[in-house]
């Protein structure tokens, strides 16, 4: 097994990037809508790539069809269920402005980290199966967390919550990227000759990542921005995936 300490580094600094987020906007406020399509489609084209090109090749060879085709299913499933925990209904109570900005402020950071936690077990996973493959899937997770954290921060800072306390939310939200990173470790410890499930079934979450939210949210903002962010995104890791060593 890789050195949990680098599996844990690697995933923590992708968690921070929702930190590094929210900071970006406590100091300089919301960036511009282009600049917000082309992370979040940056980081769709980079998660598809890995799973096109890595995850589910990696699955395939080295365990049986029955494994991998349970585990891409049940990491779509666990990711389903953790978008609804971000879309929940508003009530139909009448709320004031700043209540109504609070709220969509804490969904959101709970939405997020809901997400975290497979984020956090595809870094060990893929880290686990292939030398570098963690590195590859920790970079787009970082360029999905930064608007994440943009997202969190904006609607809390507008309802006039101090700022230390958005910054305290945000590093707690960081902490569970490693925290599924632990639990991916967890896993393929318990469960022997698991690998080929739990690299299906982190494609499947990031699979339904993508399409349930990344793509969906970059092409609101700016339609031709997410066009390119997520072509650049999908070639460029496609490259570098191809290119590192078997």
């Amino acid at each position: 097994m890789h050195d949990i300490f680098e599996i844990v580094w690697i995933s923590m600094i992708a968690g921070l990037a929702t930190t590094l987020g929210s900071l970006l906007v406590l100091m300089f406020g919301k960036p511009k809508e282009r600049i917000l399509a082309s992370l979040l489609a940056g980081a769709g084209g980079v998660m598809l790539a890995v799973v096109s090109i890595d995850l589910l090749p990696e699955a395939w060879e080295v365990g049986p069809p029955i494994q991998v085709g349970l585990g891409f299913v049940l990491g779509l499933l666990f990711m389903y269920l953790a978008d609804i925990r971000l879309n929940v209904s508003h009530d139909t109570l009448p709320l004031s402005r700043r209540q109504r900005l609070k709220k969509t402020g804490l969904l959101v950071a709970a939405g997020i980290a809901l997400h975290d936690i497979p984020e956090g077990m595809a870094i060990a996973v893929s880290q686990e199966a292939a030398p570098g493959l963690g590195f590859l899937i920790a970079f787009g997770i970082t360029l999905h967390n930064l608007p994440e954290g943009m997202a969190t921060t904006a609607p809390l800072k507008m309802a006039q919550i101090r700022w230390w306390k958005i910054l305290l939310l945000n590093i707690g939200i960081a902490f569970f990227t490693p925290l599924g990173a632990l639990l991916g470790l967890l896993a393929l410890e318990g469960v022997k000759d698991s690998l080929a499930f739990f690299l299906a079934f982190a494609a499947g979450a990031m699979t339904l990542l993508v399409f349930a939210e990344l793509m969906p949210l970059s092409r609101e903002r700016h339609p031709r921005y997410a066009l390119l962010g997520g072509t650049i995104g999908f070639i460029l890791f496609a490259s570098i995936s191809l290119l590192l060593p078997a």
